[in-house]
């Protein structure tokens, strides 16, 4: 009976045993699995980890072509703002001009209205020269007809002679300053074509002005539309960025709990 009891013991044993050997080999397989699992999670967190660099350099450097493209913008703002100075300086030289030539030609009216009146007395002096010179000959004629007042009529044509050498230096000065106010007229006619021309030329180079004005504010939108999706796509990769860290995170808290899992086993 003590043979048959060991027996029993044995066998009951040899079950245990058994069945504490076909855990082992379940725990042995769920431990080839996890140590997969790691492997895998490991190659996995590499290849994250190589992405992560290469991600972190292409953020650098699209940091330094947003940096460029702000030092672009910012030089394109204070040419802008030259160009913007220079057009406020021509306008201003233009609206000069523009007086300078109102002037001008106010001034060359008035020299034409004085002409004028110039011209006007010119003619009334002429008319009264002759008016003087058939006068004079009407005395000359009476002088021959009346012999008994030739004194008195001498005195008289010397009288008139004397008023019409004045009227002659008269006229000399007046056609002096005809002649000097027609010299000026020419002048300011000249002055009057210079000034359009440089007017003219003012023009031209403010529309130039306006047209690399309307290029460089072109030129900036595109810049702070490029600027925005860099931004935009600076922004989406900053957020696969937090993405792939979490992930790594998560992979590093399974690692964790395989680490534990594995200690856990190793006791075991």
């Amino acid at each position: 009976s003590t043979i048959q009891k060991q027996r029993q013991e044995l066998q009951l044993l040899i079950a245990e045993l058994k069945d504490r050997d076909k855990e082992l080999n379940d725990m042995v397989a769920v431990h080839q699995r996890e140590l997969l699992a790691w492997e895998d999670d490991r190659q996995k967190r590499l290849t994250l980890a190589e992405r992560c660099n290469l991600l972190n350099n292409e953020l650098n450097k699209r940091n330094d072509i947003i940096k460029s493209l702000t030092k672009k913008l910012k030089f394109l703002e204070s040419q802008q703002d030259d160009s913007r100075a220079t057009f406020e300086y021509t306008q201003q030289k233009f609206k000069e001009l523009s007086q300078k030539v109102a002037d001008a030609t106010v001034h060359c009216q008035a020299l034409e209205e004085k002409n004028q009146s110039l011209h006007c007395s010119v003619l009334e002096l002429s008319a009264k020269t002759g008016q003087l010179q058939a006068r004079e000959q009407e005395l000359l004629t009476m002088l021959k007809l009346k012999d008994e007042v030739i004194l008195e009529t001498t005195d008289y044509i010397i009288e008139f002679t004397s008023k019409f050498r004045k009227l002659e230096s008269a006229l000399r000065t007046a056609k002096t300053e005809e002649f000097s106010l027609n010299e000026e007229k020419q002048d300011l006619k000249l002055r009057l074509k210079e000034l359009m021309l440089e007017t003219n030329k003012l023009k031209d180079d403010l529309c130039e002005k306006i047209q690399e004005n309307n290029k460089q504010q072109e030129e900036i939108i595109r810049l702070r539309q490029e600027n925005g999706c860099l931004r935009n796509e600076l922004a989406l990769i900053v957020e696969k960025s937090k993405r792939k860290d979490q992930l790594l995170q998560f992979a590093r808290s399974k690692q964790a709990r395989t680490d534990t899992e594995l200690s856990s086993l190793r006791q075991v």
